[in-house]
């Protein structure tokens, strides 16, 4: 072989910077640069799929939630105060009996006041003395509403002067109230006046003297 020049390479020669595995290492940097970022994206990733998981979680209990029911109409009414612990009556003064009265007749005028609640309605007003008979205006049953007051006149006829008290200590009125609450009969005193004015009611119609 003569020549200056470098030897051509013959057929199927190589370089020698020309190395198969470089390649193969390429492709194995490829590979842990994917590794790398899952890694480093791990952590992340788990957190924003745990909450999601807590999101549907969360969303599935809500809506599957017990629903309270509405409150029974009963239950309302419960909630309303007794009539008797709202309602009072007090004495106002002696009156002028009905022009229809029987004789040995008598009228007194009471109060009747409702202080908060639903309205109450009294079906029924009496006395607790044998020989006496009671009636009022306006005849039960009437309805007062929370906040309001009525006056009732209460007209006492004596039906038999040897069963009526002479004199009475502490009289009282039974009174049956009714609202959407319950129904009670409460006994009220009116007072001393009250008592004062009935004894004396009751010796003029018992006695021989003119009212």
């Amino acid at each position: 072989m003569s020549g200056t020049g470098p030897p051509e390479p013959g057929e199927g020669t190589r370089a020698r910077d020309d190395h198969p595995w470089q390649d193969v290492r390429a492709a194995g940097r490829t590979g842990g640069t994917a590794a790398a970022w899952y890694a480093r994206h791990r952590r992340a990733a788990s957190a924003v799929a745990a909450a999601a998981v807590l999101l549907a979680g969360g969303g599935y209990l809500y809506a599957t939630r017990p629903r309270q029911p509405p409150p029974h109409p009963e239950r309302r009414h419960a909630q309303a105060p007794y009539p008797a612990q709202v309602t009072d009556v007090t004495y106002l003064d002696a009156r002028t009996p009905p022009a229809d009265a029987p004789p040995r007749s008598f009228s007194f005028a009471v109060l009747l006041s409702v202080a908060s609640g639903p309205p109450v309605t009294v079906t029924r007003m009496d006395q607790p003395y044998a020989g006496l008979a009671l009636s009022t205006e306006p005849p039960a049953p009437f309805r007062t509403r929370a906040g309001s007051a009525r006056t009732i006149t209460v007209t006492l006829h004596v039906t038999d002067c040897g069963k009526a008290p002479r004199d009475a200590g502490l009289p009282f009125l039974d009174v049956t109230l009714r609202n959407t609450r319950a129904i009670q009969t409460q006994s009220f005193i009116p007072g001393t006046r009250y008592a004062r004015d009935l004894s004396h009611a009751l010796e003029v119609a018992c006695s021989n003297r003119s009212r």
